[in-house]
């Protein structure tokens, strides 16, 4: 199988981290008769010959080797080679893993990240296409894992349609290992998919064929894959009755599957690749069942609430676990429904079963507000388990725990005298004074104490920021004008060269900024810092305290023009020079030369600033700056609605933009890539800004 293998020179070749000299040992290692090596060997392949999905000139040259192990049946785990050449091949959604990038995920497309090149890529997916029948040969392999495998690569490689659709059909069969045959079910709706848009005839064949698999008398496993392809290829074909016959047949598939443990596999090899498969759901399978199902269901979100609920309400753990992780992308992305599965996410805090009690913890601590009715439970949890509200990790400071974090982030004021309990207690977390803000004014009677321990903060220690920081945000939250004299103290005591000292000295001085007036003391301290890296924040602060103009506006426009230095560029000085308002005239000229320069948000934070001094919308700069802003850079949009909604009547000419927003399904980042953990929170807020605005005006 390794013939020739010495006569290909890897030294001239190219992976991901240089050379590829080191490319034959990995590919003899997947033949090795040791797990771990093989698991070694399987990782390395993944993270360098074919990094992030990328296709290099070494990844090129392993295909040959690879389809000879392939059919080498003394080979263990040739099933993870032959996931790999259906991942090398490139992207359909609906690969062995799902993503088309093997058991790292984030492979889905060649050379999308990983580097290589196009050109590669399609002589990788030709080399494949060439050595088709080597799938075929597998599709009938001995071992299970391999079976299950090859579909996607018939698929995607076998070039005759007709063929690949009598192979799916004729394995379909015979077939007997239930696994195998929803990879098969998963191979014809990958079929369907990809001849459909052609009008190929094999393609309604499949089709059909998913439709009789999604029926009786097939298994509630096979016949929930085969409705998931449906409902990807051909939602037409579903049937009327869709979300009870999916709850039935799940719950079918889990009574057969009879009760299994919440627990990780096995240690295993300490690999990345064997690390994030010991991550994954218990019942893997079930939950890329489930997946498929309302991914394909997509806007569908009446149909993907009442399935949620259906899972949540399971006897089973197991699918009550995977329910709650799907209830979390449900809410990540769409802005209606939400409120009965994250009730039924609540009551899951008391189960039994560790990684269910977990996986609800941590997804309530995501939704902020939206927690709100799980509060119950949440406020149950941490009445009656001391123990859960604070966390000691392995390494680092305690946090506060994730059940009373939850309840805090969701506003609820329960939340406030289990705080000061913690408050009071030997171990206060750093970051309780984060979740302060979500109370609002139920957290007022914390204050004191947060003052005392923020007058107890060290002022040179390794972890100043991390105490200080959370606590002036706290009190910066509450208004708190008793706490001032400790404010001083740290704005005043910092050393030069403290770790952060710029952050620390950025918060206290917000913390200032806040109290407005009630801050005189601070005017020299602020005054102080016009000149140093906090001056936007000491210039802000010292407009609150003391509505002199014209003190800071010539210190935010050299912030402006001194070509952005700092976190945020220019957004911060043109922000601060916009709630100025007409004060900051004779910043005009510089925040109209940036309207049409710099990063989206600095030019949407100028345009802002400009309506905001004018009191006029410039039909001709602004008002096309912060359409095209809102449409093509999501984020910049709370910024731009906070702006209408600082404007009153004026804001009218966008009001448009805010009503579309209220009226969207969807959350505003849900397209901007990733899934940041605040996500649902700054949605959330931007529609708060937006009803706000309208309201006020009423023009929604």
């Amino acid at each position: 199988m390794f013939r020739g293998i010495d006569e290909v020179d890897w030294a001239s070749l190219r992976h991901a981290h240089g050379s590829a000299e080191d490319v034959p040992g990995l590919l003899r290692g997947l033949a090795s008769a040791d797990h771990a090596e093989r698991e070694t060997a399987l990782d390395r392949m993944y993270g360098a010959v074919h990094h992030q999905g990328g296709v290099y000139d070494s990844t090129l040259a392993c295909v040959p080797f690879l389809l000879a192990l392939a059919v080498r049946e003394e080979v263990r785990d040739r099933a993870g080679v032959v996931e790999l050449l259906v991942s090398i091949g490139g992207p359909d959604g609906s690969g062995p893993y799902g993503d088309g990038g093997g058991p790292l995920g984030g492979g889905g497309g060649p050379n999308r990240d990983g580097g290589g090149s196009d050109d590669l890529a399609a002589k990788a997916r030709a080399a494949l296409r060439a050595g088709a029948d080597v799938f075929v040969r597998l599709a009938g392999d001995a071992d299970a894992g391999v079976r299950r495998a090859a579909p996607a690569a018939l698929v995607r490689f076998l070039d005759r349609p007709e063929r690949v659709l009598a192979l799916l059909r004729e394995r379909i069969t015979v077939e007997r290992d239930d696994r195998v045959l929803l990879a098969l079910a998963e191979g014809l709706g990958l079929f369907a998919r990809r001849h459909l848009s052609a009008g190929d005839c094999h393609a309604s064949e499949a089709v059909g064929l998913l439709a009789v698999l999604s029926g009786p008398p097939y298994g509630p496993g096979l016949r929930l894959a085969a409705l998931g392809q449906l409902a990807q290829c051909a939602p037409e074909s579903l049937p009327a009755d869709l979300v009870p016959t999916v709850v039935r047949l799940l719950r079918d598939r889990s009574g057969q599957r009879g009760c299994e443990r919440l627990a990780q596999d096995g240690p295993g090899a300490d690999t990345l690749a064997g690390r994030l498969r010991r991550l994954r759901p218990s019942d893997e399978e079930g939950s890329r069942l489930l997946r498929t199902l309302h991914s394909a269901l997509g806007g569908r979100v009446a149909d993907r609430v009442a399935l949620l609920c259906g899972q949540l309400t399971s006897p089973d753990p197991l699918d009550r676990c995977n329910a709650v992780w799907m209830s979390a992308g449900l809410v990540r992305e769409w802005r209606t429904g939400a409120a009965e599965p994250v009730a039924l996410i609540g009551a899951q805090l008391g189960a039994e079963e560790d990684r269910l009690h977990d996986a609800a913890v941590a997804v309530l601590v995501e939704l902020f507000e939206l927690a709100l009715p799980a509060a119950d439970h949440l406020h149950a949890l941490v009445a009656c388990r001391p123990e859960l509200r604070v966390r000691h990790g392995e390494r680092g400071a305690p946090t506060l725990g994730g059940p009373l974090k939850a309840l805090a982030r969701a506003g609820d004021a329960r939340a406030t005298p289990v705080l000061a309990e913690v408050l009071a207690g030997p171990v206060v977390p750093h970051d309780l004074g984060l979740v302060i803000p979500h109370l609002g004014r139920a957290a007022a009677p914390l204050a004191p104490a947060l003052r005392r321990r923020l007058a107890r903060v060290p002022l040179d220690g390794p972890d100043t920021h991390e105490r200080a920081v959370p606590l002036l945000s706290a009190l910066t939250a509450l208004g708190d004008a008793e706490s001032v004299p400790s404010v001083l103290r740290l704005l005043r005591g910092l050393p030069d060269g403290l770790r952060l000292r710029d952050a620390v000295t950025g918060a206290a001085v917000r913390a200032l900024g806040a109290l407005g007036s009630a801050a005189h003391e601070a005017i020299p301290d602020l005054r102080g810092l016009l000149e140093t890296d906090c001056a936007v924040a000491a210039a802000d602060a010292l407009w609150s305290v003391t509505g002199e103009a014209d003190a800071v506006v010539p210190v935010l426009l050299r912030k402006l023009t001194d070509g952005g230095r700092g976190r945020y560029g220019s957004s911060a000085p043109a922000g601060v020079l916009g709630r100025l308002g007409p004060a900051a005239r004779t910043a005009l000229p510089a925040l109209r030369r940036l309207t049409g320069s710099g990063e989206a948000s600095e030019r949407a934070a100028a345009a802002c600033a400009v309506w905001r001094i004018t009191g006029e919308p410039e039909q001709e700069q602004v008002l096309p700056v912060l359409r095209a802003a809102w449409v093509e850079h999501p984020r910049t949009r709370t910024t731009i609605a906070g702006c209408v909604a600082a404007l009153g009547p004026a804001g009218a000419p966008l009001h448009d933009l805010l009503r579309a927003e209220l009226s969207s399904p969807r959350r505003h980042r849900a397209d901007s890539g990733g899934c940041g953990s605040h996500d649902v929170h700054e949605d959330e807020r931007l529609l708060r800004v937006c009803r706000g605005a309208l309201g006020r005006e009423g023009g929604g």
